[in-house]
């Protein structure tokens, strides 16, 4: 059953308010929107980049029927706070998607990432408590500084270096056009204006990281950009 269907299938539509991250594809908005209900933005936690359980508890009205977390970057979302929330407000959690039975090719790309932590400088990495089941479909690290600029110029130093890397979400939904709030999201904006994902796919080989390590090891974390 799809999203949708499990949603309608709960009697969830028109007059219902969904929670949903906003950092992050418009896919789980635009899949309550399909379903007739109302997508509602909270804000993420500031290491997960999931739905903060705590954001969620504040978003809850009198029209609230369900959450729906997205596990993202392949890190899940807290389900076991996340539920406790609903639990406390009668509401359905329905995952936007399932992360799926762990694979070599998960495997692989853990081995780099846990390359990557040992070896970064200058930037946040993404490291996941011992236990946690992270999948780094992407792995997004933190440029601190001022905000864009930094992150951008960072960014394009490191492409100029030869090194692939991407802007994992370049605006929040709720600051789209089909779905525009007048809202402020304090750690979705600051995700959104630092957050940098670099490759850790599992056909990446060692010299690869040791590239990328040794360029972003040189720039220092923090590109400072003239007025």
């Amino acid at each position: 059953m799809g999203t949708v269907e499990t949603l309608t299938a709960a009697g969830i539509g028109a007059g219902d308010e969904v929670i949903v991250p906003s950092y992050a594809t418009a896919e789980a908005a635009e899949t309550v929107r399909r379903a007739g209900a109302v997508p509602v933005f909270a804000d993420i936690d500031t290491q997960s980049l999931c739905l903060d359980p705590a954001a969620v508890a504040a978003s809850v009205t009198l029209r609230t029927a369900a959450v729906m977390p997205v596990h993202l970057f392949g890190r899940r979302a807290d389900l076991v706070a996340l539920r406790a929330v609903a639990a406390r407000h009668g509401l359905l959690v329905v995952e936007f998607e399932q992360l799926g039975p762990l694979d070599e090719a998960a495997r692989r790309r853990r081995e780099h990432a846990a390359y990557l932590d040992a070896h970064l400088t200058g930037v946040l990495t993404p490291a996941a408590p011992p236990g946690e089941d992270h999948r780094y479909r992407s792995y997004v690290v933190r440029v601190p500084g001022n905000g864009r600029p930094d992150r951008d110029a960072f960014a394009r130093a490191l492409r100029a270096r030869h090194v692939r890397c991407r802007i994992p979400v370049q605006t929040p939904v709720h600051r789209t056009p089909s779905f525009r709030r007048e809202l402020w999201l304090a750690e979705t904006e600051r995700a959104t204006e630092q957050c940098l994902a670099l490759p850790v796919n599992a056909a990446t080989e060692r010299r690869e990281l040791q590239q990328l390590v040794s360029a972003c090891n040189a720039l220092g974390g923090l590109l400072r950009v003239a007025a």
